[in-house]
């Protein structure tokens, strides 16, 4: 691998030629289950929990210009500006929940940024308040053989003891937010039914980690919370702080009815939060973000519109405009208002007039198709082509961790044999 030192362009063309016909394997395995058995304080966590999960990792890095890396950073912080302006405040929380209009404090624990990188440079598809895989990425980007010097050089992943000490002081700045002094005791990592979550080994890991730094930590189900005398509590426990990582954004469930009236009442500081969700990652968000005449009304700085012109044009789907939108269907992405992850998703090139249906109802944006990167991978000795997207971790603007996803259809699964997880080496 040849660096061609102070060219962006050369260092772009470099990272797209090393995705197509790098097919080192990176990851060492071996260390990445010795790491989580550590991490997770249980010698048999692998064997219990990755068995099943056979394409959480990949086995190969991605690569990234510097220059890409700065592109998304930059945008990142673009719409963080956007959020504290008064104008767009106003107009998100106009269509947000009662819920989500007060503002408690925290700003979003592990927030997640997620890109495409197209021939025009890296696109924003998304903005996520729960994002998962953090704790896990972190250990990856340590199980990595370097195939040569650049490679070693080339990890994004900060020491696993600099994300570890960030991480702990996140919880503990939100807690601040919200509290003013002091740290919490009880933190509680939250889900619905969270062991049957794909991703509950990072729910140990986050806990473990919190235990080893003074805090009471533990993982439990949303159901099980009780609030009564001005407390939450999980099984009997006073909680102080919750790591929220439920898909129930507002809380609205039946289920969720104590965290609810906890949190309406400031009795627990949670993160993220209805506030933050509102803030940030309503998909309907998106169509003020990628909206240039709209930024400017709001006042933000000519500088910041030109970074937002990553983000992909993005329309509200009705009844009035469904019938234009089926036109240009095929250079569109249509995503729910109320959905998660990769759920009711659809590309417009693979619309039925029966999905279609219940796309033009309404409760749907169509976003302006951005093509997700490609990592070429070996699968038996084939080169086979992969999807990629790269996922900045950020908290209060600031990057904690990348990370990229490989995968197979037209979404992230991992399902897809060589896909999963990887670490990104920047060039």
């Amino acid at each position: 691998m040849l660096k061609v030192p102070g060219a962006a362009e050369a260092n772009t063309s470099l990272s797209a030629r090393l995705n197509r016909k790098c097919f080192c394997i990176t990851l060492d395995r071996t260390a990445l289950w010795a790491a989580l058995n550590h991490e997770a304080g249980d010698l048999e966590f692998c064997e219990t929990f990755m068995a099943s999960r056979p394409h959480l990792f990949s086995n190969v890095p991605v690569f990234l210009a510097a220059s890409a890396l700065d592109e998304m950073q930059g945008i990142v912080g673009a719409v963080e500006a956007t959020a504290r302006l008064q104008g767009y405040r106003d107009a998100v929380l106009s269509w947000a929940p009662e819920i989500a209009q007060r503002d408690f404090g925290p700003v979003g624990a592990m927030m997640g940024y997620d890109f495409h990188l197209d021939d025009d440079g890296p696109k924003l598809i998304e903005v996520n308040t729960n994002a998962g895989g953090a704790f896990l990425n972190a250990l990856l980007a340590k199980a990595q053989k370097a195939c040569c010097s650049e490679v070693d050089r080339a990890l994004i992943g900060a020491s696993e003891d600099r994300f570890e000490t960030t991480v702990v002081k996140m919880f503990e700045n939100e807690w601040r937010r919200q509290r003013g002094a002091g740290s919490p005791r009880r933190i509680a990592v939250v889900d619905d039914r969270p062991e049957e979550q794909y991703l509950y080994p990072e729910f140990v890991l986050a806990s473990q980690l919190l235990l080893k730094h003074a805090f009471e930590a533990t993982t439990g189900d949303a159901s099980k919370l009780k609030y009564d005398g001005g407390k939450l509590r999980l099984d009997g426990q006073e909680i102080d702080l919750v790591y929220n990582r439920l898909v129930d954004f507002t809380f609205d469930r039946p289920e969720h009815a104590a965290l609810r009236a906890a949190y309406q009442d400031g009795a627990v500081v949670v993160t993220p939060n209805p506030h933050n969700h509102a803030l940030f990652a309503s998909k309907r968000n998106l169509t003020l973000l990628s909206d240039p005449a709209a930024l400017e009304a709001f006042g933000l700085p000519p500088e910041m519109r030109s970074r937002l012109a990553g983000v992909p044009r993005t329309t509200l789907v009705t009844r009035d405009n469904s019938d234009a939108v089926w036109q240009t269907r095929k250079d569109m992405f249509f995503k729910p208002l109320s959905g998660h992850g990769s759920k009711a998703v659809y590309r417009g090139d693979k619309v039925t007039k029966g999905v279609w249906a219940e796309i033009a109802r309404g409760g749907y944006v169509a976003q302006a198709f951005a093509s997700p990167g490609q990592r070429m991978i070996e699968i038996d000795g084939a080169p086979t082509p992969r999807e990629m997207d790269v996922r900045l971790y950020t908290y209060d603007g600031r990057i904690l961790l990348a990370a990229a996803r490989l995968y197979q259809g037209q979404t992230t699964n991992f399902r897809t044999p060589g896909g999963g997880f990887a670490p990104v080496l920047v060039i």
